[in-house]
């Protein structure tokens, strides 16, 4: 992925809900580092994580992902 839109979309939800990375991955049964993973665009999560992640922010898959983003 040439950009890390979903890294992005991710942190920006993260810190709308005033979680750290520790609290979300709490939420998420993962490790803090792994959130870092994702937001640096390093890791990218599996499919059953990416739908609790949509389903905590309650957001789609689409908007997670940046590809409801025009450009």
């Amino acid at each position: 992925m040439e950009r890390n839109e979903f890294g992005r979309i991710l942190k920006e939800l993260r810190l709308a809900d005033g979680l750290s990375q520790r609290s979300l991955g709490n939420v998420l049964s993962v490790n803090n580092q792994t959130v870092s993973f994702w937001e640096t665009g390093s890791r990218e999560p599996d499919l059953d994580t990416l739908v609790r992640l949509c389903k905590y922010f309650k957001v789609s898959a689409d908007y997670l992902l940046g590809m409801s983003i025009l450009e």
